[in-house]
């Protein structure tokens, strides 16, 4: 198992995503704390910690606390917007501290719309920026002998960009070589902004072709890719891909640390609302099913689909996951 731990080192953000689920809080993580975090991770065999916020970039011990989980031999990484990254001094200091691995987040390859989703002008451009600086320390990296840096794009799937996915995968695939794995995480319509910005939520068949067409792109060009709280039956193709189903297989948990009123949650049941009709579905047994309803999505889209789970099984089980 490669369980991974999340540790909010902030709450506060440099951008304004409409979707975000997360929304600010006063609330810093202090070293002490988060020490104390890493060693909980540490006595539960966890394989790594994720960093992550609010932009967790804004923290002051993002250096302090990546050696601290490394002494501990826990994976280090970043789930960031890329904006402190795009200063090259910073992601120097950041990989020199031993944190290597960024899932930088962007929603759109199209830049006025990027922007729009963050709610900051030049975000875009800004993330790109990140991606040419971490290729570029990656370069210096191995130069000097080391093991270089691992990237990863992570996008919330929304109404604005339901329809793109696979065009959004050519781009950055094309454009930034030094990217090898992505990342889908449906959007949750129940908490936080999109509460309220109800013109990010979108129906689950909006983005079902496009998130095929860049599986399928990701499959011919060798690279990886997941995607959470996509039921089974709009990735039917690629259900060993699928976040959720992933854990169950294999049995993995999940540990986060907030900075707010939910403290620490550890997830072990990665099953979600289900349709009556799933109870027919040969993958019913292995699929997430449907998280978080909010106010739009609608059990009425899920449907049976009747393929070989243990053909599913059995990759999981025999692939190494990548570094994703």
């Amino acid at each position: 198992m490669a369980n991974l731990g999340y540790m909010q080192l902030v709450r506060h953000c440099n951008q304004y995503c409409r979707f975000c689920s997360n929304p600010e809080t006063p609330y810093m993580l202090d070293l002490e704390t988060a020490t104390r975090q890493l060693d909980d991770f540490r006595a539960r065999g966890y394989f790594g910690v994720i960093l992550t916020g609010g932009e967790p970039s804004l923290s002051p011990i993002v250096v302090e606390v990546t050696r601290a989980a490394l002494a501990r031999d826990l994976h280090p990484r970043m789930i960031t917007n890329g904006t402190k990254v795009a200063e090259l001094e910073t992601a120097r200091a950041f990989v020199a501290a031993g944190l290597r691995h960024y899932h930088v987040s962007i929603h759109s390859h199209r830049a006025e719309l990027e922007d729009f989703l963050t709610g900051v002008r030049g975000s875009f451009a800004r993330a790109e920026e990140a991606l040419d600086n971490l290729a570029a320390v990656d370069r210096e990296d191995r130069a000097a002998g080391g093991v270089g840096v691992t990237v990863n794009i992570n996008t919330v799937i929304n109404a604005f960009n339901a329809d793109h996915l696979d065009a959004n995968v050519r781009y950055f695939a094309e454009r930034h070589p030094i990217v090898r794995h992505f990342v889908w995480n449906n959007l949750d319509p129940s908490m936080g902004r999109a509460e309220t910005n109800r013109d990010t939520a979108h129906r689950l068949r909006d983005f079902e072709l496009s998130l095929g067409r860049a599986m399928r792109l990701l499959t011919e060009r060798g690279l990886s890719f997941r995607a959470e709280r996509v039921p089974l039956c709009f990735m039917t193709e690629h259900a060993h891909a699928s976040t959720e189903t992933r854990k169950i297989v294999k049995g993995e948990e999940r540990i986060v640390h907030f900075l707010d009123d939910k403290g620490t949650v550890r997830q072990t049941d990665f099953r979600h609302a289900k349709a009556e009709v799933c109870r027919q579905c040969s993958l019913d047994s292995i699929c997430g099913g449907l998280f978080e309803l909010g106010a739009w999505y609608d059990l009425a889209e899920l449907s049976p689909v009747f393929v070989s789970k243990e053909r599913i099984v059995r990759r999981i089980r025999s692939e190494p996951d990548p570094a994703g």
